[in-house]
């Protein structure tokens, strides 16, 4: 099964935060925000990412978009570009790209309890990582949960 979409809100109370403090949020590059304040993505048309009823999984499938985050006059500015869900040795990891000229690749969260409901959509819980402490908010340490992750 390949999938065509992912919809992630990163943490709904740092949504909120960067908003209550007159911050914005901002999608780009396909990306859109669904009305409950989740992101959605577009998946590349090359991705392999194949996840077994057992929960094992191979592959990478990366999604098109950007989302923005910035408060405080600049001072708090997160970056979130080229999302992916990706098999490493230790399970799936969602990825991003690491700052916007440099084309490394960091893994911002870890997915883990997979759920596959009746419409084949995949849910699973995220953690952050210590990269992602570092390109999402500093105040969330790893291990931290995040919004699930959907794919659909």
């Amino acid at each position: 099964m390949s999938f065509t979409q992912l919809t992630w809100g990163v943490k709904a109370s740092f949504r909120n935060y960067v908003e209550a403090a007159e911050g914005s949020i901002t999608v780009s590059d396909g990306a859109i925000r669904a009305e409950d304040g989740t992101f959605v993505f577009a998946a590349e048309p090359d991705g392999d990412l194949v996840i077994a009823a057992d929960g094992s999984a191979s592959g990478a499938t990366r999604f098109r978009g950007t989302v923005t985050f910035e408060a405080h006059g600049g001072m708090l500015k997160s970056t979130l570009a080229e999302l992916a869900v990706e098999a490493s040795e230790d399970g799936l990891v969602l990825t991003v790209l690491d700052g916007p000229m440099n084309k490394r690749r960091c893994a911002v969260a870890e997915l883990g309890v997979i759920n596959v409901g009746p419409d084949k959509a995949v849910t699973m819980n995220s953690q952050i990582t210590v990269d992602g402490m570092y390109q999402i908010a500093d105040n969330y340490p790893p291990g931290t949960e995040l919004d699930p992750v959907l794919l659909r």
